[in-house]
């Protein structure tokens, strides 16, 4: 059955329309779903039993269903495991910065992207989210809380860019004036390098931040951990990420994994300087690097390196006039990789 979420408030003044209500009732049942986060059509107390009734025939207007939640003991992030309505299960994750509340959301249920560091592609892609899905983490996760959202990141299970029509539509009702209203400067979408969708996204102008997983300086290593470097090279990535500032004039962010003994070392560091620093506007980068030392998962022998090791690649990136910061790690107590307790809970309940 669709959910009434996965409908754009034109899309849902049309089905009412055609159904013969008022043009009020749109209004009235898109606050509803948006702004109140209501769980089911009984919540609705001001639409009308019979109006219920005839929608609920062929849309479900529920919120994923939570079915275990890990908060960490050292920094209060939350991590959610939520049931869809087809029995799949997907996590997100919910942690509070003193500049407000931040959540990161799956846009897939697994991925096909096959990141070697990534537990989600481990057993491949069982099918995309839609819009509302998507919606409906943030607001599950809203409701439970009690707390408003103020800042979304699209890091969780699975690749936006590969899932687009849909993503694009949870962009445009999550920053809805008629809905939660979150400002697009607040929310970041990670990809891993669809170049072609890249340049959709720059085109279309959104106004969200974009991040790359480099994960690696060079295609040679990228190829080691991500085969999504076998089809896009860095010649191709890098102009489409230099379009995506032009067009959007927001600073790009790049995502790079430290593997011990894979993409660690002072001279990979130093290719890295000379990947990105042409990225300047006026004289200035419009980048940013941020290192995330990597979380090891135990279907892969990857090893995080010494922080030392890790503080001197950094060293080597601001000297060259780089800004780059080391990724604060949130609930690392709790399936710190993305994926992690997804995959931990399914094995579980197996």
């Amino acid at each position: 059955m669709k959910n009434l979420r996965d409908l754009e408030y034109k899309d849902l003044e049309m089905l009412l329309s055609e159904m013969g209500e008022k043009p009020f009732r749109a209004k009235q049942i898109y606050q509803w779903l948006h702004v109140k986060l209501v769980d089911g059509y009984d919540e609705m107390t001001n639409v009308s039993k019979q109006l219920r009734d005839k929608l609920s025939e062929n849309y479900s207007a529920s919120l994923p269903k939570t079915v275990e939640v890990l908060t960490s003991k050292i920094d209060g992030t939350k991590k959610f495991i939520n049931r869809m309505q087809d029995g799949h299960v997907i996590e997100s994750v919910w942690m509070k910065y003193q500049h407000g509340n931040s959540v990161c959301i799956s846009s897939q249920v697994g991925c096909r992207m096959g990141c070697k560091f990534c537990a989600s592609t481990l057993d491949g892609l069982a099918r995309n989210l839609t819009s509302g899905e998507m919606l409906g983490q943030v607001y599950r996760m809203q409701r439970d809380t009690g707390e408003r959202v103020d800042n979304i990141v699209i890091m969780g299970s699975g690749e936006p860019l590969d899932n687009y029509e849909e993503f694009t539509r949870f962009i445009r009702m999550i920053s809805d004036e008629n809905g939660l209203n979150i400002s697009r400067r607040n929310i970041t979408v990670s990809t891993c390098g669809l170049v072609p969708r890249i340049r959709e996204l720059a085109d279309a102008n959104y106004g969200i931040t974009l991040a790359l997983s480099l994960h690696a300086p060079n295609d040679e290593t990228r190829k080691t951990l991500m085969p999504i470097a076998n089809k896009y090279s860095l010649s191709e990535i890098m102009p489409a990420i230099e379009y995506y500032f032009e067009k959007t004039g927001r600073r790009v962010t790049f995502e790079y994994s430290v593997v011990e003994g894979v993409n660690d070392n002072k001279d990979e560091a130093q290719q890295l300087v000379r990947l990105i620093r042409g990225m300047k506007n006026e004289g200035k980068l419009q980048c940013h690097v941020n290192l995330i030392p990597v979380n090891p998962i135990k279907e892969r022998d990857w090893k995080r390196p010494d922080r030392t090791k890790i503080e001197a690649f950094q060293h080597i990136l601001e000297k060259n006039g780089i800004a780059a910061t080391i990724r604060r790690e949130m609930g690392s107590d709790i399936s710190g990789s993305c994926g992690q307790l997804r995959r931990n809970y399914l094995e579980n309940e197996n």
